[in-house]
């Protein structure tokens, strides 16, 4: 066989392996919204961002619902990050403390309840 003739498949098996690992990926862990709500119950998320996530109590906290699910997981994570790494984490005392005994698994839960609510963010122009 020539080479030009093995690269393709070469190529073709690399190519269903990437599909495969991929797809693989995001069986992983699809977000319980349920346990989502679950967790944001049980760790009084509304004590500070009000109710349904939408209201906060102060200036200081932001507005939560409606907002995308992998912003919000990101933000977790910095908070579970802390201060120990400055060029990744977020330096917030309560929220470290309120996610720190989370899972990965808990953190895509609780972000996809909070993209399921209606909020009122807004786009400004």
């Amino acid at each position: 066989m020539k080479a030009s003739q093995a690269l393709p498949t070469v190529f073709k098996t690399a190519c269903a392996a990437a599909l495969i690992g991929l797809s693989s990926m995001h069986a992983a862990h699809a977000a319980d919204i349920a346990n989502g709500k679950a967790l944001s119950d049980s760790h009084n998320c509304q004590a500070c961002h009000g109710p349904n996530l939408n209201a906060p109590v102060s200036g200081e906290y932001p507005k939560l619902a409606g907002q995308h699910a992998t912003y919000i997981y990101w933000a977790l994570r910095q908070y579970q990050m802390g201060n120990g790494n400055p060029n990744f984490g977020r330096s917030n005392a309560i929220m470290s403390a309120q996610v720190q005994n989370l899972s990965q698994s808990d953190l895509k839960d609780l972000s996809a309840y909070i993209e399921s609510l209606k909020g009122t963010l807004v786009l400004k122009k």
